[in-house]
């Protein structure tokens, strides 16, 4: 990474902290290593041991590198309930290096209080347009990052590029599966319905979305399991992700509030990784009790909150008009 790179990545950064401190955001810094994680079948994690000194008779205790701070922000917005963000280190195991992937990135993430997926999407934008204020001296073409994006439901961006209605397919016994093979993408037997539509996902519709400005994909099918509310019609749940030129740039919901419904993705994805993660690790059995604070559903009781997580190394890659998150990390692995 050449010098005047490093400079900008160091000035981008220094715009993030300044837009979300004008905001009033609090600023957190949490732990890198986790005793406990949210269990996501879709992710593989770091594990690490803290060893006791020479003669202890003390077990080793194992502790894992977070794949994003949310563990720990979410304890926080529980105990002190305001907005908060956060720009650290995470980490993620078993993904490929190089083009748009490293094993150690950095994440930008933030929280809202009394906002939904919407209302997150408008600060998001907010802070394109804040970053796109300055001059960009290695970006020849800003305009087809500037706000506001082009926003379209999953439901629509199957229609449209994989020639077929997502929520009816999926109502339908066998319909992803059939739809799939249609497409020649010729799925293995016994794939659930989550693992059918990211495999029409990646190689149909992900590839077809705009190139040529920021596109937001609405309303993801609620049988993806995630930590975002329902949305009214039970079907899709309240998230977005954000694409630039194809890339996967930002995810975000509407939080689940719901201590129940908390505690019920926890027992169900634990359960998946047990029987396929490469990497086990603890998972926290009480962390859904943090959504009670006395309550039986906080969201009954009108509380709202909304998070993003938005990878800030491809978020410099594409205001330095590069196409490696590699080309704009000081020592890539």
């Amino acid at each position: 990474m050449d010098i005047e790179l490093l400079h900008e990545r160091s000035r981008i950064i220094r715009m993030v902290r300044s837009f979300f401190h004008k905001k009033q955001y609090l600023e957190t810094d949490t732990p890198l290593l986790a005793p406990d994680l949210i269990p996501e079948s879709c992710l593989e994690v770091f594990e690490t041991q803290r060893l006791w000194p020479q003669g202890s008779k003390r077990d080793p205790k194992p502790y894992w590198l977070i794949p994003s701070p949310e563990i720990w922000m979410k304890r926080l917005i529980a105990e002190h309930r305001q907005n908060i963000y956060q720009i650290c280190k995470s980490f993620r195991n078993s993904e490929s290096s190089g083009h748009l992937h490293s094993p150690e990135f950095t994440m930008l993430e933030y929280y809202t209080m009394n906002a939904t997926y919407m209302d997150s999407l408008d600060i998001t934008q907010e802070l394109f347009s804040f970053l796109l204020s300055e001059p960009l001296p290695f970006l020849d073409n800003a305009f087809e990052l500037k706000p506001p994006f082009e926003k379209i439901s999953m439901d629509e961006a199957f229609i449209k590029w994989a020639g077929f209605s997502l929520l009816e397919a999926a109502e339908t016994n066998g319909g992803l599966e059939k739809e799939a093979q249609q497409l020649g993408l010729d799925p293995m037997p016994g794939l659930g319905i989550a693992e059918l539509f990211n495999l029409i996902f990646i190689h149909t519709v992900e590839p077809s979305l705009p190139q040529q400005r920021p596109v937001v994909l609405l309303d993801y099918p609620a049988f993806v399991p995630c930590l975002a509310k329902k949305s009214s019609d039970k079907k899709t749940v309240e998230r977005w992700e954000l694409y630039i030129k194809g890339i996967e740039l930002a995810n975000c919901f509407s939080e689940e509030c719901c201590a129940q419904e908390v505690r019920q993705f926890f027992e169900n994805e634990k359960a998946e990784k047990q029987r396929h993660a490469l990497v086990q690790h603890k998972v926290d059995d009480d962390f859904w009790k943090i959504f009670n604070s006395g309550r039986e559903n906080r969201e009954e009781n009108g509380d709202k909150i909304s998070g993003v997580a938005l990878g800030l190394d491809r978020l410099i890659m594409a205001l330095c008009g590069r196409t490696t998150i590699d080309s704009v990390l000081p020592f890539p692995i």
